[in-house]
Formats: structure tokens, C-alpha cells, sequence
């Protein structure tokens, strides 16, 4: 139960960027400063963390050795993942733009047989079944949600969330293979960032160009969202799984809880931002979508356990 409301704390606090996003862009705040100053934010605190450790060094000499991956890899698990969900804020209020992102679930399952090409893996076919459950959930609240807006917005609003979705577990699982685990998390997190300065840098300066500098208020909320959904809810989510990590069941549960952010994000635009309740419908599509990422974390589980039970056969066969 510990490890579950850690796991949901950490949800919380990853919606912060749902909402801070949303509340920024109703304010008139251009999405490009929401997303280059997040990771401008993080990198001061996370060199106080890791050089804590006094492992910045390591960091370092990690990024001096394999420029170019880290380069590419943390341009496409950071840049193509968050700038594209923070432009999606501008067409779609916060709630939604954290269900459909969900997607990333179905990315992540679609990209096994192309993450390691030395090894011959097939697309798990349960994961794709469940996914679909995803699938009509995000469909159900995007048509609810053309009725209020127009066909363009849906587009703007679900396109860049599409290239978000696949970005994420891209880039952040080939840099794992390029850090080969040589590096922890903190450390990984710290060399992203780092490497993904040249893109929040050019992108900035396009900001700075077509939207001026931003405004105080706007400067504030990124920080809170750098300190909020960067450091406090990655290292809860990490806790808790930490906590679990022998237990298969109990670490799903935890997975699970990620679910959490759609509900904050929902009731946080509510209560902060006076956003009016949505329809029926798009409750009943939330509610698919936090079903079918339960589903994914229990088929998860039932996987891990079944090949643990094989490991011990083929052991005691020995």
C-alpha cells in the first residue's frame, strides 16, 4: 500500500505539467518558453543532485565518449517528446492532452521489434489487444471534444501527441542502451538534458523572435513544473518501484498509478483553472483509457512472473 501512494504522489505531481501548461497557455504564454525553460530549469538542480553524488564528472566523460547518440537520442526522448505535448496544450485543455498521451503505451509496444535489432523480437500481441482499449478511450474524448472545436484543432491537439507518444519511449530506451547501465538515473536524466540543450536553445531563440520573452508569471510556472514533474515525481515514481522490485504484482500496481495523472489533471484544470466538467462521454473515455493502462500493467506483471517461473524450472532441471 506504501508503495502505491508513493507511486500515486508521483501522479500527482507529473500532472503538474498538465495543468501549468494549460494555465500558461490560457494566459497568452507561448508553448515554446513552456518547454525550453522546463529543461533550462532542470539543469542546474539536477547538476546540484548528481554532483552531490560528485559523479557530474562521469556524466561528462559518458557524453565526451558517445557524442553523437546522446545527441540524437536525448534531442528525440526529450525535444520530440516535450515540445510537441506542450504545443498540443494550445489545442486541447490539460486532462485531455495527459489521456491521449497515454498512446506512448501503445508506442512503446509497437517499437519492441525495432529497438534491438540483434535480437529477433516480435510485437507482443496481448499488449496490442489491450492498447486498443487505449485507442477507443482517446477516440471517444477526441470526437467528444471536435463538438466544441474544429476538425484543425483536434488535429493540432492529436498529431504532435502522436509524435510525442512514439518519441518518448524511443528516445529514452535507446539512451538506456547507450548507457548500458553505466549511469543511474539522476545521472541519465542529468546527460539528457545536457545533450538536449542545442534544441531548447534554437528553439528558444525562435521564441524569443516570435512571441518576445516571457513574462514572470510564465517563468514561475515552468519552475514549478522543472521542480514539480522533472525531480519530485521522477524520483517518487522511481521509490516506489524501488520499493516493490522484487514483487511483480505489487511493482504493476505501482506502474499502474501512473493512470493517476488524467484524473489530477482533470481535477486540478477544475479547481485552478474553472474548467467546466466534461461530457459523459469523455468520462467514459478516460475511464477506458485508465482501464486499459491497468490492463497493461497486470498483463505486465502475469509475463514477468511466468518468466521467472520458467528461469526456476529450467534451474531446477539442472
Amino acid at each position: 500500500m506504501k508503495a502505491i501512494l508513493i507511486g500515486l504522489l508521483g501522479a500527482l505531481f507529473f500532472s503538474v505539467t498538465f495543468v501549468l501548461n494549460r494555465s500558461m497557455e490560457l494566459e497568452g504564454g507561448s508553448w515554446v518558453w513552456s518547454a525550453s525553460l522546463r529543461f533550462m530549469f532542470m539543469l542546474p538542480i539536477l547538476l546540484i543532485i548528481v554532483g552531490y553524488q560528485q559523479n557530474v564528472k562521469t556524466v561528462l566523460l559518458h557524453l565526451k565518449n558517445n557524442p553523437l547518440p546522446w545527441l540524437v537520442w536525448s534531442t528525440v526522448g526529450f525535444g520530440l517528446f516535450y515540445a510537441p505535448l506542450t504545443f498540443a496544450t494550445v489545442y486541447g485543455p490539460g486532462w485531455l492532452v495527459a489521456a491521449t498521451f497515454q498512446l506512448t503505451i501503445v508506442a512503446g509496444s509497437l517499437l519492441v521489434p525495432f529497438l534491438d535489432k540483434n535480437k529477433k523480437q516480435r510485437i507482443p500481441v496481448q499488449s496490442i489487444l489491450i492498447s486498443f482499449i487505449i485507442l477507443i478511450g482517446v477516440f471517444i474524448m477526441q470526437m467528444d471534444h471536435t463538438s466544441s472545436v474544429t476538425i484543425i484543432s483536434v488535429i493540432l491537439c492529436v498529431v504532435p501527441l502522436i509524435i510525442s507518444a512514439f518519441a518518448y519511449p524511443l528516445g529514452n530506451r535507446k539512451m538506456m542502451q547507450v548507457v548500458n547501465g553505466e549511469l543511474n538515473t539522476f545521472e541519465r536524466i542529468l546527460g539528457m538534458t545536457i545533450a538536449s540543450l542545442p534544441f531548447w536553445v534554437l528553439l528558444s531563440i525562435y521564441g524569443g523572435i516570435a512571441h518576445g520573452l516571457p513574462t514572470p508569471s510564465q517563468i514561475m510556472q515552468t519552475l514549478i513544473v522543472a521542480v514539480s514533474s522533472g525531480i519530485v515525481a521522477t524520483a517518487l515514481f522511481f521509490y516506489a518501484t524501488e520499493l516493490v522490485r522484487h514483487d511483480n504484482q505489487k511493482l504493476a500496481g505501482v506502474e499502474a498509478t501512473q493512470s493517476g495523472e488524467v484524473i489530477f489533471a482533470l481535477i486540478g484544470e477544475v479547481l485552478f483553472l474553472s474548467l467546466p466538467i466534461p461530457s459523459l462521454l469523455s468520462f467514459i473515455g478516460m475511464g477506458l483509457v485508465i482501464v486499459g493502462m491497468i490492463l497493461h500493467s497486470m498483463n505486465s506483471s502475469f509475463k514477468n512472473r511466468k518468466k521467472v517461473l520458467t528461469i526456476k524450472k529450467v534451474s531446477s532441471g539442472n
